[in-house]
C-alpha cells in the first residue's frame, strides 16, 4: 500500500498562510528547488494524485492548485495572484440527479516550462499549456495552448506567437 507525501527541494520558500493538503493513498506533492509559494496559496492532492511544481517556479498570493487529477507545472514559471488550476470536472448530464452525485472526471493539467499566467487566470481540467506561453489576465483556459503562444479572453484564444511580431508585420505588409 502506497503512502502520501510532500517532497520539498532545496531553497523552497513557503510564505505565511500556505495550505498544502495530501490525502489518500499514493498522492504526492513535489516542490522542486527554488519554488516560491506566496501567502494564502492552496495546493491539494487527493487519492492517486501527483502535483509537481518545477524548479524556480513562482506561485503568487491566493493561487489554488488542486486535483484529484495530476498537475505538472514546469520550471521557471510565473503564476500571478488568484490563479486557479483545477484538474477535475463534475459530471452533470443527468438532470434527475444532483450534480454532486454524478461523479467527476480527472484528465490532468500540464503547464510547460517558462510560462506566465496573469492575474486571475483559470486553467480547467484536461488542458496542456505549451512551453513559453503567456496567458493574459482573467483568461479561462479550457483547451490546449501551443508552445510560445500568447492567449487571452474567455475562453482563452491564441492571439499571436512570442517572437513572431516581425513575421506577422511582414506578412501584413505583403498583403497590402
Amino acid at each position: 500500500i502506497g503512502a502520501s507525501k510532500i517532497e520539498l527541494g532545496s531553497d523552497v520558500h513557503i510564505f505565511k498562510g500556505v495550505r498544502i493538503d495530501v490525502k489518500g493513498e499514493d498522492s504526492r506533492i513535489t516542490l522542486e528547488k527554488g519554488v516560491a509559494l506566496e501567502k494564502d496559496v492552496t495546493i491539494g492532492a487527493l487519492d492517486n494524485t501527483c502535483v509537481q511544481i518545477g524548479e524556480g517556479t513562482f506561485i503568487g498570493p491566493g493561487v489554488c492548485i488542486t486535483g484529484p487529477g495530476d498537475i505538472t507545472i514546469g520550471k521557471r514559471c510565473l503564476i500571478a495572484a488568484h490563479v486557479g488550476i483545477f484538474a477535475n470536472n463534475h459530471n452533470f448530464a443527468d438532470p434527475t440527479k444532483y450534480i454532486a452525485d454524478q461523479g467527476i472526471s480527472c484528465q490532468g493539467i500540464v503547464i510547460g516550462d517558462d510560462c506566465w499566467l496573469g492575474h486571475n487566470v483559470t486553467v480547467l481540467d484536461g488542458v496542456t499549456i505549451g512551453e513559453g506561453s503567456v496567458i493574459g489576465a482573467g483568461a479561462v483556459v479550457n483547451r490546449d495552448i501551443p508552445p510560445y503562444s500568447i492567449a487571452v479572453g474567455v475562453p482563452a484564444k491564441v492571439i499571436k506567437k512570442r517572437g513572431m511580431k516581425e513575421l506577422v508585420l511582414n506578412q501584413q505588409n505583403v498583403k497590402e
